[in-house]
Parts: C-alpha cells; sequence; structure tokens
C-alpha cells in the first residue's frame, strides 16, 4: 500500500487515557478523528513500510522504557501541545531518522520538537484561553516511553499497522 505512514511513540496507559481526555475536552469534534499522540515521523513513504516496520523493530527491541517529562505547554497558534522532552527520545528519533534520511518529507527533516498536541485549527482566542487554562493543570508531569507504533494515514482516522514495545 502507497498510504502515508505516521511513527508515533506509546506511552502508559494512565498517561495515554489523560492526554486523550484533554483532547477530547479542547480539540474540535469534528477534527478529533485520532488519540492523543507524539508523532515522531508524519509522513514516511508507504513504499517503504516493510523497512520501516523491520528498523522499528529493531530500535524498540533495544531500548527500554524510559520517562518522558511533561515540561508545560505551548502554543501553536491556533492550538495548544503539551511540551515532552527525554533524551532517551531524541536517540530513538535519530535512529531512525538516519536510515530514513534519503526519503523524509521536509516536514520530517525538520529537528524533533516533541509534543503532544492537545488543541488544534480553532482561532487564536480560542487557543490563548486554552493555554491559559492548561497552564494550571496540564495532567502528569512524567509519563513512561512503552514503544513505538506504526500508522497508516488514509485521509481521517489512522490504521495500525504495528505496535512495537520497548524491550531491551
Amino acid at each position: 500500500m502507497n498510504a502515508p505512514l505516521v511513527l508515533t511513540l506509546t506511552v502508559d496507559e494512565e498517561t495515554r487515557v489523560v492526554w486523550d481526555a484533554l483532547r477530547r475536552k479542547w480539540f474540535p469534534p469534528e477534527r478529533l478523528v485520532v488519540g492523543a499522540h507524539v508523532t515522531l515521523f508524519h509522513a514516511l513513504p508507504g513504499i517503504h513500510e516493510d523497512e520501516v516496520v523491520a528498523d522499528c523493530a529493531a530500535v524498540a527491541g533495544s531500548t527500554g522504557r524510559f520517562t518522558l517529562t511533561v515540561d508545560g505547554v505551548r502554543p501553536l497558534g491556533r492550538g495548544v501541545a503539551l511540551v515532552v522532552r527525554a533524551p532517551e527520545l531524541m536517540g530513538v528519533h535519530a535512529r531512525v531518522r538516519h536510515r530514513w534520511a534519503g526519503w523524509l518529507t521536509r516536514q520530517d527533516q525538520q529537528p524533533l520538537k516533541p509534543h503532544v498536541t492537545v488543541q488544534n485549527k480553532v482561532s487564536p482566542e480560542t487557543a490563548a484561553a486554552t493555554l491559559a487554562a492548561l497552564r494550571a493543570n496540564f495532567g502528569p508531569r512524567e509519563a513512561t516511553a512503552t514503544g513505538l507504533a506504526v500508522w497508516r494515514y488514509v485521509g481521517g482516522p489512522w490504521e495500525p499497522v504495528e505496535q512495537l514495545p520497548f524491550g531491551g
């Protein structure tokens, strides 16, 4: 299949539930087609699906679970995101980015700024109000990164391709 692939980080269930609740509360309902996620790559060529899954399996298998720090919230102009940080996350991203350098889109060539979008495609005024509200309480300050997930982008909801738990 040639539909683009999306690579995300998976997190512990407790955190995922909280992030999904924030997204349901703040995201425009007509645009809410996927759950909360940390995107590592937005549009990998579907023609390379086997290679993407194999590379992700190799990286996930040699990586242990690690802690993400949720540093706060940041504006996205017409939305709001939770800022997440972990040196291990940057390492995982760099390992696969290097393997795929020849076929990354302009967006995926940019430096990774890990985040969870909890609101997007709203007016700047609505986003500013959301940002102020979330600064007071944006959920857990730590999360556990549990693996990688490969998805197929089909124009709306994503189709799952493979879940690859960390196992190192």
